[in-house]
């Protein structure tokens, strides 16, 4: 397990330093602790509970007097990994306050295996979603890729559709059926459907026309289209994400000769002139990595406000790249960590390297040199330990 801990980017007050405070009182005296976590501001909630150990979210989370105002407003990924740490099987009353963005963000991290849907992962997070309110699960299946539906319902169940001439016609033996027209089965014997006939009843009842075309998918719909249309859903949701293909993100690897190990990029190119957008999980500051990782964030933080904000965004984009390429489970909170450390590692070796090569102060070379770059030439200087 990677061990850090955030670096004062941006000071952070005292009472918002409380994830250990508040477990601690919570041990002695849960009341005080509800008061105290009552006390702080939305966002303090959401930091206390998001920076606290994984085994511990769930604890704290229960403690936040208004848990449907909080969760909507948890990183897509943070809610995903909040769930995952307390138990799918214990996380109905999460989910039952998750937004659809936050739940089909939380499938695209975590039910897939590389390009492809991971069936099982995909119906444990549809049984999670099975014991919220048939409000909750209409909203979620709703928002919830029809083909991701379908491909995990394939896996379970088969379907056939009563023909229009009928008589003498008898539905598959142990066969179930909601409306009488579409005929559903366990594919396996020891699979009692119940979480699949609640969350079909939901969508029957709520949304009538979504119900019939995911029975005609799972009926007649070719697996290869299917997945097809799956996989392109969800690349484009994780790239708003900042989280790129695994084609795209490769690119940190690529091949650097002696040549242009050495060379720096055109003086009046910008390399931290980086937007901001939303990330998917809580990191309100760059982690301080102890060793030779840490030199690329002691530089970052001797910028000037603007351009270490930059520099922020920049970093995390390159750690969301090396997450892809080294093939990271998303939804696994020690994958963030570990691509930190990873990305913090050998952007500094390329740091050192061009700092040394051209008698440049680190925080100059960050002004002309992206860090994506540099940790291509840190990645290049030792390609064994760098190889995904």
């Amino acid at each position: 397990m990677v061990r850090y801990r955030w670096a004062a980017m941006n000071p952070v007050p005292p009472e918002e330093q409380a994830p250990r405070r508040l477990l601690a009182l919570a041990r002695r005296d849960r009341q005080a602790a509800e008061k105290a976590l009552a006390a702080l501001t939305p966002e303090a909630q959401i930091a206390a509970v998001c920076e606290a150990p994984l085994a511990e979210r769930g604890r704290l989370l229960g403690l936040v007097p208004q848990p449907e105002r909080l969760i909507p407003e948890f990183p897509p990924a943070e809610l995903c990994f909040t769930v995952k740490a307390i138990g799918l099987a214990d996380a109905a009353w999460v989910l039952e306050y998750a937004t659809p963005d936050q739940v089909v963000a939380a499938l695209d991290l975590d039910a897939w295996q590389g390009q492809a849907i991971d069936p099982a992962s995909a119906n444990e997070w549809l049984q999670a979603i099975a014991r919220t309110s048939p409000e909750a699960q209409l909203r979620a299946l709703e928002a919830l890729d029809p083909e991701l539906l379908t491909l995990a319902l394939r896996s379970r169940i088969g379907v056939v559709q009563r023909p229009d001439e009928h008589e003498g016609w008898s539905p598959p033996e142990g066969a179930q059926t909601l409306e009488g027209q579409f005929h559903y089965w366990a594919l396996a014997d020891n699979d009692d459907l119940a979480d699949v006939t609640t969350l079909l009843r939901a969508l029957f009842e709520g949304a009538y026309w979504s119900y019939f075309r995911l029975m005609q998918a799972v009926t007649w719909e070719l697996v290869s289209d299917t997945e097809e249309w799956a996989l392109r859903w969800r690349t484009g949701r994780l790239e708003d994400l900042g989280f790129p293909t695994w084609e795209d993100a490769m690119r940190v690897y690529r091949f650097l000769d002696p040549e242009a190990r050495r060379a720096l990029p055109l003086a009046e190119e910008r390399p931290i002139e980086v937007a901001a957008w939303s990330l998917p999980v809580w990191m309100p500051q760059l982690p301080e990595v102890s060793g030779p990782g840490g030199r690329i964030f002691r530089a970052i933080g001797a910028l000037e406000e603007e351009e270490r904000r930059a520099c922020f965004y920049a970093f995390v984009a390159l750690s969301n790249r090396v997450a892809v390429a080294d093939r990271l489970p998303l939804g696994d909170a020690e994958s963030t960590p570990t691509a930190i450390a990873k990305a913090a590692s050998f952007a500094s070796a390329g740091l050192a390297f061009l700092a040394e090569q051209h008698g440049l102060a680190d925080t100059e070379l960050l002004r002309r040199v992206g860090v994506e770059h540099l940790f291509r030439v840190g990645a290049n200087l030792d390609p064994e330990s760098a190889r995904p």
